[in-house]
């Protein structure tokens, strides 16, 4: 599994498209995690780049949550606003681990304070995943063409051209 930072460099390509999608909706993502029952749940997240990670945080005793907790396995997807994809997404999978560091988490409070007004600070964050990245794809628009590009740990993106 890599952090944020090592997938950044790993896969540049990819991690352009994700970025790119976060500003165009405010942060906003679709979280799938594993039900208890085994079927897949959907769920709208907010992840953040900080520190060199993607945190996978928000409200506590969430079902995403206890989804997370009993299967750290997930996959999280851009908020797609088109059906044309004409600024592309991306997807990302790993796994989450939680991560108790009380400093970590005034930073990140700070930080998000600074960025969007919402006020966390002096909160307790738990669970606070930091996720771990094993895969990604990215799909664009390129002249008429669909490119999807496709990573996997270990190799560079590869682009898969659709006609």
């Amino acid at each position: 599994m890599m952090t944020w930072s090592e997938f950044d460099e790993a896969a540049p390509a990819i991690a352009t498209v994700f970025r790119r999608r976060l500003a165009a909706t405010g942060n906003l993502c679709l979280l799938a995690t594993l039900r208890s029952d085994g079927f897949p749940r959907i769920s709208p997240i907010e992840p953040r780049v900080f520190e060199g990670e993607l945190w996978i945080a928000g409200m506590p005793d969430t079902t995403k949550f206890h989804d997370l907790g009993r299967d750290p396995r997930f996959c999280l997807h851009t908020a797609t606003v088109d059906s044309m994809v004409g600024d592309g997404d991306a997807k990302l999978w790993g796994r989450v681990h939680d991560v108790q560091d009380p400093a970590l988490h005034e930073r990140f409070a700070a930080q998000l304070f600074e960025e969007t007004g919402f006020d966390l600070r002096g909160k307790q964050f738990r669970p606070f995943y930091a996720a771990g990245i094993v895969g990604a794809s990215a799909v664009e628009l390129t002249d008429g063409h669909m490119d999807v590009t496709i990573w996997k740990p270990g190799g560079p993106e590869r682009v898969v051209r659709k006609t």
